[in-house]
């Protein structure tokens, strides 16, 4: 019996070679070549340019683009598809765009199923089908008993691996939008290498990209996440598609974060929150409620911010516990914030307000499980450690704003009245703001009473004066 032959793909690029490279000499990045296997009777190179002449000649067949004029391309507006999950329209840019192709990615248990199977029995007046490698029928209708909904005749299930299948079936059922959970299980028969490969996952991507703009029916697949914490497959498939979205969150805690990565017809810049129940995800509105303890009274080292995520403004519960240290070397911890930025934030509290945290531990966390990347969040960062430390709580009705410098100094931060009204809003009488933020806000009037500083020193003798 001959034994199969072997080649090695880029996973970031696809570049095919016969032996292991270090260096890519398509993309040019280091260790991205995976081995695959390949039939005996035909080489990898050969097997490549099969399948991608067969796919061509598929394309030209049905499709045939045709140049025109700048000038005469119109303008308007893409129809949407309501998805009826105001988080989710928000992250897409309003809606499902018809013919495009959606990739969702998040980390194994996270909710990615749950979120698309909940999404696509809302969606009522929709013929929908949800093409499954991974579970049975059986298990998707429990899956699907859990979730609330009032009807559920127009969801089509195929449990199937095969993309020829799909699409055949995908002709006979003539759904309105099509699911692939997940693209690292689709296979094609054109290819002969193993199921989630780069080569079968480029394959079969691209296949499901032309019929999608061919057919104008958008499809959403969704995608597995390796060791590295990205999209398994070449870096090609994020590439293809039209929409990347990230769902992210820790399993432990019941909030979850739906972010755009790639958007050709929205921002990047939504978010997109739900919170984890047992009949599935419940999107939040106002994540700013949720996210604050009900009685902080008394209690040090927390520091509440006027946080912005994407294009949303809300109130963040920064927690800080400063002790002694235990061993020889002192401990730096950071939950949902980033370690390196502790790590200069101590060092400006230390060198600039005289604060001596060498032999302490310092440990940090983002209330509510979620990873916060704006940096307005220095201010509260540096308040709740000093908090912490002198062992002095900040009074009720406090909150504060403003990235912090290697000189101590409080930078500007981006949309500052959006900021300030979502605090005066949820009922805060106190807000620190940089400086030179106030040059925006000449004459308005805001209820809640404003701070501005200039230095971390001011900001903390206006807090524990």
């Amino acid at each position: 019996m001959a034994k199969d032959k072997t080649a090695y793909v880029c996973s970031n690029c696809g570049q095919e070679s016969g032996k292991w490279i270090g260096k890519c000499p398509s993309c040019g990045e280091w260790n991205t070549f995976q081995e695959i296997r390949i039939a005996q009777e035909s080489s990898p190179r050969q097997t490549v340019n099969n399948a991608r002449s067969r796919a061509a000649a598929s394309y030209q067949a049905s499709y045939v683009a045709k140049a025109v004029s700048l000038r005469n391309i119109s303008t308007k507006a893409e129809p949407r598809i309501d998805t009826h999950d105001a988080e989710l329209n928000r992250v897409l840019g309003g809606g499902l765009v018809p013919g495009s192709i959606t990739l969702i990615g998040g980390d194994p248990g996270i909710g990615k199923s749950t979120l698309t199977l909940q999404t696509v029995m809302n969606m009522t007046e929709r013929k929908i089908l949800y093409v499954s490698g991974e579970e049975s029928a059986h298990q998707l209708k429990m899956r699907a008993d859990r979730i609330p909904h009032s009807d559920s005749d127009h969801v089509m299930i195929l449990c199937e691996t095969i993309l020829e299948n799909i699409l055949g079936e995908i002709g006979s059922v003539a759904p309105e939008l099509v699911i692939i959970d997940s693209i690292q299980t689709i296979e094609t028969e054109s290819n002969d290498s193993a199921p989630g490969s780069v080569s079968q996952i480029k394959e079969c991507a691209s296949a499901l990209l032309r019929f999608a703009k061919t057919s104008a029916i958008p499809v959403i697949l969704i995608g597995h996440i390796n060791k590295e914490g990205t999209i398994a497959g070449p870096k090609v498939l994020e590439h293809i598609v039209d929409t990347v979205i990230q769902f992210e969150g820790d399993r432990q805690n019941l909030y979850r974060i739906l972010r755009s990565i790639k958007n050709r017809f929205g921002s990047t810049s939504e978010l997109g929150i739900y919170e984890m129940m047992q009949n599935g995800l419940r999107p939040v509105a106002n994540p700013s409620e949720l996210l604050l303890s009900a009685d902080r009274t008394g209690m040090s080292g927390i520091a509440i911010t006027a946080a912005i995520e994407g294009m949303r403004p809300f109130l963040v519960e920064t927690q800080a516990l400063v002790s002694t240290a235990a061993y020889g070397t002192p401990q730096r911890s950071a939950t949902g914030f980033d370690q390196k930025r502790l790590n200069m934030l101590l060092a400006v509290l230390e060198k600039k307000v005289g604060f001596k945290l060498i032999q302490k531990d310092v440990f940090i966390n983002i209330a509510g499980g979620l990873k916060v990347t704006d940096m307005a969040m220095d201010l509260s960062i540096i308040a709740s450690v000093f908090s912490s430390n002198v062992d002095m709580p900040i009074e009720d009705g406090w909150c504060m704003c403003g990235e912090v410098g290697l000189s101590s100094e409080v930078r500007p931060v981006s949309r500052i009245e959006q900021r300030i009204a979502e605090a005066e809003k949820l009922g805060f009488t106190d807000i620190i703001i940089p400086k030179r933020n106030t040059t925006s806000l000449k004459g308005k009037k805001y209820a809640i009473r404003i701070h501005p500083v200039g230095k971390v020193e001011e900001a903390i003798r206006t807090l524990f004066s």
